[in-house]
This record gives structure tokens, C-alpha cells and sequence, in this order.
């Protein structure tokens, strides 16, 4: 059986958008701006929360993992994937495609992956900032897989930590209206938000 996916702690800090860059007025630290030609990743949301959320993914800072997301979206696996943990304040996380499928058994979300292998770790200097989407893993460093996750605010604690792959470019008001969790674990119970469609835009 795989082990759990986890993220842990919840952080809630202010912030400012200037354009591509993200600062963080609590810890005074900027994101470096993508590059100009990176993939950008359109998510359909549907449920509690309606809309489309862009991620401007990062190929300059985790090439691995934004290779393995954009296998994923191009081969369907990530349409009707659902948000299952989501911890208000802190972040929403999704993509168990093996066991996180809506209108199935979502009690094992959060356990499961892809059919392919581990990715290493590719950690870089880049914050865990509002918006910036991360890869989910256990314990072991190089255990990142399908999983991810968005930040609904500051976690200076992932840093160095967990995988940067992208950060969102529009959407923010749908990331913050997903339904959130319960308990300190934010398992979402009834009826979670979906992934309606994934795809990478030309």
C-alpha cells in the first residue's frame, strides 16, 4: 500500500501581486518570474467552487515534475480528479488519480498515485507563496507522484521542502472558494470539488 500523501502546518501570511511576482510582505521574499514560453496548465473547476484556474507551470525550476504533470494532463488522467484535503488558510490538494476519481470510492484519496515511477526531488529557493502550486509526497523526499497542491497563503515552513512546479496566473477567486475540509487533516467530506477538465493550453 502506498503511504499517505502529506503537507503539513498551516500558515497565513499578506501578500502582493505585481505581475508575475509574488511578495510576501510578511517574510519579505519575491518569486522569480517563469519563463516566457512555460506551459501554462488550465483546470476546470466544478462543485462549491465554479471556474477556471490557470497555473503558470515551471519548467526552469522542476523539470521533472512539470514533465510528469504534463504527461498526466495530455493523457486525461487528472479529468474528475477531486480536491479531497483542503485546509482552509493553508491549502487544497488534489490529483490522486488511482484513487481520487469522483463518482467512485474516495475514501483512500490522498493514498494513491500514477502508474509511473517516483520523481527525485527537485527543491529549489523558490517561496511556498499564495498561489504557488506544489507536489504532494510522504515521507521520503522522492516520493512526489501525481499529487499536488495549491497555497491559499504562505507556508514559509515547505520551503526548501516540497517541489515548486508552478505558480497561479488567473483564477485566485476559484482557488479560494473550494470546499474546505474538516479536522486538522482537511478530509473533505460529501461531495468534494473536482477537477472537471485538466489541460495544458497552446
Amino acid at each position: 500500500m502506498r503511504e499517505k500523501l502529506i503537507i503539513g502546518g498551516i500558515f497565513a501570511a499578506g501578500f502582493a501581486v505585481l505581475g508575475y511576482y509574488w511578495l510576501d510582505s510578511a517574510q519579505g521574499i519575491a518569486q522569480t518570474p517563469p519563463p516566457g514560453d512555460a506551459p501554462v496548465l488550465e483546470i476546470t473547476v466544478a462543485g462549491e467552487a465554479t471556474g477556471v484556474i490557470q497555473v503558470t507551470l515551471r519548467p526552469d525550476l522542476a523539470p521533472q515534475h512539470v514533465e510528469r504533470v504534463v504527461a498526466l494532463v495530455e493523457s486525461g488522467a487528472y479529468d474528475g480528479v477531486v480536491f479531497h484535503r483542503v485546509i482552509d488558510g493553508f491549502m487544497a490538494q488534489t490529483g490522486d488519480v488511482q484513487f481520487g476519481r469522483a463518482g467512485g470510492d474516495t475514501a483512500r484519496a490522498g493514498m494513491g498515485g500514477s502508474d509511473l515511477p517516483n520523481l527525485p526531488a527537485e527543491f529549489s529557493d523558490e517561496p511556498f507563496a499564495r498561489g504557488v502550486m506544489g507536489m504532494a509526497r510522504s515521507q521520503s523526499p522522492n516520493s512526489a507522484n501525481s499529487q499536488f497542491f495549491l497555497m491559499f497563503a504562505p507556508a514559509p515552513h515547505l520551503n526548501r521542502n516540497y517541489t515548486v512546479v508552478g505558480q497561479i496566473s488567473e483564477g485566485l477567486e476559484v482557488l479560494d472558494a473550494i470546499k474546505r475540509g474538516t479536522g486538522s487533516n482537511g478530509a473533505v467530506v460529501g461531495e468534494p470539488d473536482v477537477m472537471e477538465r485538466v489541460r495544458v493550453l497552446d
